[in-house]
């Protein structure tokens, strides 16, 4: 991964959970528009490694920097400000507001007013809640959600809630995305629309993306480049044709 500078370094990066060493000496470079995926079996440590990217966990020792600046010991307010975004495993929507309104809660850390001009809906608030509204909808748009605007989140079928919540995360308009399985649940002909989704988001709006994933299909699909751990460490990395070749990586998600 050579052709681009490199957006993300992450360096010797490790964290222990009191005997347990969960994450070691894992090194990875994202480049600048790329699509990288962080495979390998259960437990092996992929969700530690995006908790420790957005600020969940501080990493025991090594080292995270986003366009040279360093993330170990920042808050994950503070690292989402800097340009980081992600979904989880688990859908985190906003169940009880509409699809519209869960994009908006994040369009609002790009959007500020005073306290008067939202109390008394000054005609500036009302300037910026109707940007907001046709930038909520245009993301939604993408995602193929805009008709269901007005719809609770909860009503949403599993796969376009899956959707949502990577419409949300777009909305706080990050250079770096980080997408934890999503297409976990999902059948194949949303699989498929999924795919299809995460390429348009990345050419439409030049976003890095980096995405756990178990989906073989998926991962080979949209991804170009691959790294692997297993245990906590790093097994291999390189470009998907390769890596889901290699018997080290087949020994770990099969067995021997």
């Amino acid at each position: 991964m050579e052709k681009n500078k490199a957006m993300l370094e992450v360096t010797n990066l490790g964290i222990s959970f009191g005997g347990l060493r969960a994450v070691d000496e894992l090194s990875m470079k994202i480049d600048q528009g790329s699509l990288v995926g962080l495979i390998g079996p259960n437990g092996a440590g992929k969700t530690t490694v995006f908790n420790m990217l957005t600020g969940v966990y501080r990493p025991t020792d090594g080292g995270i920097r986003l366009d040279g600046q360093n993330l170990v010991g920042k808050k994950p307010h503070e690292i989402c400000r800097l340009g980081v975004a992600r979904t989880f495993q688990n859908i985190r929507l906003f169940a009880a507001q509409s699809v519209l309104d869960n994009v908006k809660a994040a369009l609002h850390n790009r959007v500020t007013y005073s306290l008067a001009e939202s109390m008394l809906h000054l005609g500036s608030y009302r300037k910026k809640e109707k940007q907001m509204d046709e930038e909520a909808l245009r993301i939604l748009s993408l995602f193929g959600l805009d008709s269901s605007a007005k719809d609770l989140a909860s009503n949403l079928p599993y796969g376009k809630q899956r959707k949502l919540e990577i419409a949300r995360a777009l909305a706080t308009d990050p250079k770096l995305l980080l997408l934890d399985e999503p297409a976990a649940g999902m059948n194949p002909n949303e699989t498929r629309e999924l795919m299809e989704t995460i390429s348009l988001v990345r050419k439409e709006y030049g976003v890095t993306i980096l995405l756990i994933e178990h989906d073989m299909k998926l991962v080979q699909g949209i991804c170009e480049y691959l790294y692997v751990l297993n245990f906590g460490r790093l097994l291999t990395e390189g470009e998907p044709k390769d890596v889901l070749n290699n018997p080290e990586v087949i020994t770990a998600y099969l067995g021997d």
